[in-house]
């Protein structure tokens, strides 16, 4: 039985850097600090661990349908569950909803009891900077008639969409000292098929205008600790900086926004803009790290693609979200207590199917069952892997043995993580085969970081 995408997320949760104590006392919900691309509205609770994202209804549903597509659902956050947003939902009852909605959630019990021992619905939220928390987060929650309208509007560019809906994922950024975050729009067609034409003819043009047209994706933005201030030659033949790269912030993060990836960026400097987001020497990530970090992604990728190519599906505005470690000491620190577990693993892994080769001889089980969570290590380098542990039919099946199977998992720090995002405009489409256009983009960043990676 292999390992559920819900169990490798509780591993991660349990095993990542440890963050400040006082920190889940204060369970309001806050914005969320690390978006670099889409709505704004994102939200997350003050621990970090749940991201609450306000969305459509057709989004809900389609990480509801991803229960039938479980290797899919594997790129995916994990989600647990939707929320109701009404004209007196503020920060504060949302965190009161939050045990309920994880109580229910359809995830290891594991998952839930490390949840909620940080979500205490008695505890008083605290004031947000931005707005107090007892202010609604929407002054006009729409009825059925307005939603419906609105879904069918132009794309909102950074404004909070009109929705009485929010999802809540396990926050992919959690447990990293300093997240280096990147979002790739993924596909050629940007629109979907109720997309009005003005809608259509806006991204047709970002579409020409942009890498989506040849390699099937664009940077919609990213962020990276530390990181470099591009400088672009003016009509003039002046070098200037990039007017939509700001920074560093307060975390000492270099921001570069949506219009970067569509105005800066292009066919010709594609690849060094890449580089801009896994090398980087001033926060310790040298060529050989980056290298390591580009050929992590490279392996996922391959992987992406392979899982797409057998879904029939169709994802308009979809994107991948590529995070990691940006810290270099901190990544290195990773790195090394992970190969100092492997031994461990290898033990446990050996014990494991030597005690079901003696209780199910004479069919034995093969000595290659897979090991993951991310990582595996080779003799002369690290090798990163996305296969969860796979165990023995003979082990059982079922929700508590998906328990017992991650008490069984070695833990590894927090190193890097891939996952496809944003479903407003996707569905299922069978007998459409796959969907190529966003599969061209996945080749094309896998070729990217593989050869980043030599």
């Amino acid at each position: 039985m292999s390992a559920t995408p819900e169990l490798r997320e509780l591993k991660r949760v349990k095993t990542a850097p440890a963050k400040p104590k006082e920190v889940p006392k204060h369970q309001d919900l806050v914005d969320y600090k690390h978006a670099v691309a889409g709505h704004d509205g994102t939200m997350c609770d003050a621990g970090g661990e749940l991201f609450v994202k306000p969305c459509t209804q057709a989004e809900v549903d389609f990480y509801e349908s991803a229960k039938s597509h479980p290797d899919f659902a594997d790129l995916m956050p994990v989600f647990c569950g939707s929320l109701t947003l009404l004209n007196t939902t503020t920060a504060a009852s949302i965190h009161q909803q939050l045990p309920d909605l994880i109580e229910h959630a359809e995830i290891p019990k594991g998952l839930k009891d490390e949840l909620k021992s940080h979500l205490d619905p008695g505890m008083a939220p605290a004031a947000t900077d931005k707005a107090d928390a007892k202010e609604p987060l929407t002054s006009d929650a729409p009825d059925k008639e307005e939603l419906s309208k609105e879904n069918k509007k132009s794309e909102a560019k950074t404004s909070p969409i009109k929705t009485d809906r929010a999802i809540t994922l396990l926050n992919a950024s959690y447990g990293f000292k300093k997240p280096n975050i990147m979002d790739t729009k993924m596909g050629q067609q940007l629109w979907s098929k109720n997309a009005s034409q003005e809608k259509r003819e806006r991204f047709d043009k970002i579409t020409e205008s942009t890498t989506h047209k040849n390699f099937g994706f664009r940077i919609a933005g990213m962020q990276v600790y530390k990181g470099t201030h591009p400088t672009y030659t003016t009509p003039k033949g002046d070098r200037q900086p990039s007017t939509n790269v700001a920074g560093p912030n307060e975390e000492g993060f270099m921001m570069y926004n949506k219009f970067w990836g569509r105005d800066d960026v292009n066919d010709s400097n594609l690849v060094e803009s890449l580089k801009l987001f896994v090398f980087n020497e001033s926060a310790g990530i040298d060529k050989e790290l980056g290298k390591l970090v580009a050929g992590l992604f490279a392996t996922d990728l391959r992987r992406v693609e392979e899982v797409l190519r057998k879904e029939e599906s169709r994802m308009y505005s979809s994107s991948l979200l590529f995070v990691f470690e940006g810290d270099g000491p901190a990544l290195r620190a990773a790195i090394q207590e992970a190969k100092a577990k492997k031994a461990e693993i290898e033990r446990v892994h050996a014990e494991l199917v030597a005690s079901v080769n003696k209780r199910s001889a004479p069919r034995a089980v093969s000595a290659n069952v897979r090991m993951d969570s991310g990582i595996g290590m080779g003799d002369d380098e690290l090798k990163f892997v996305t296969e969860s542990v796979a165990f023995a039919h003979e082990l059982g099946d079922g929700s508590e043995d998906d328990d017992e199977d991650y008490d069984e998992m070695s833990s590894f720090p927090q190193i890097y993580t891939l996952k496809m995002i944003d479903f407003a405009h996707a569905e299922w489409t069978p007998g459409l085969g796959p969907d190529e256009a966003v599969l061209l983009g996945v080749r094309n960043l896998a070729e990217i970081f593989e050869k980043l990676s030599d």
